[in-house]
């Protein structure tokens, strides 16, 4: 199969970290294995990865910078980003996104995909074994090794596919 479009870069705008993804459980693993690559356990970072940790679901910068709902103390969001690169470039964080809103962050263990519907914006975790028969299709079909860890896979959820039936 041809494509139909041509490269005109040779990176995605917003491309997955191709750094390490470290598997690491609770925050103090983290904080010595941030030691660990060299880097100072500053308060900001520290924060950061204390909001990652906290949270049972991936959060935006906005989130972390707000202080998530008042659990941590409020950060500077340009210094939230800049430590979001940080611990992405270490692999303690991924970011991904769910359509057209701002990218989410989450701890690197955090390995779950995501499912979207484009009519009701219903969000469903999945895990990556799951996906797997999916993966399988694509391999034998198109000779791609997917991955679906970056963007969501978009469709129609049981409820709106039954209404447009």
């Amino acid at each position: 199969m041809q494509s139909l479009l041509q490269p005109t870069c040779s990176k995605p705008v917003t491309a997955p970290s191709r750094g390490p993804s470290l598997d690491v459980a609770d925050l103090d693993s983290a904080v010595e294995a941030l030691r660990a690559a060299g880097l100072r356990v500053s308060a900001a970072r520290r924060l950061v990865l204390e909001a990652l940790y906290s949270s049972k679901t991936p959060l935006t910068a906005e989130q972390i910078a707000s202080g998530v709902a008042g659990r941590i103390p409020r950060s500077d969001l340009a210094s939230v980003y800049r430590n979001l690169e940080t611990l992405e470039e270490v692999g303690l964080v991924r970011h991904f996104h769910l359509g057209h809103g701002p990218g989410l962050y989450a701890t690197s263990a955090d390995r779950r995909e995501y499912l979207v519907c484009d009519s009701c914006n219903a969000v469903t975790a999945v895990e990556p074994q799951s996906m797997e028969p999916v993966r399988a299709l694509i391999r034998k079909r198109f000779g791609y090794e997917a991955r679906f860890s970056h963007f969501p896979i978009l469709g129609l959820c049981a409820d709106c596919a039954s209404k447009e039936e």
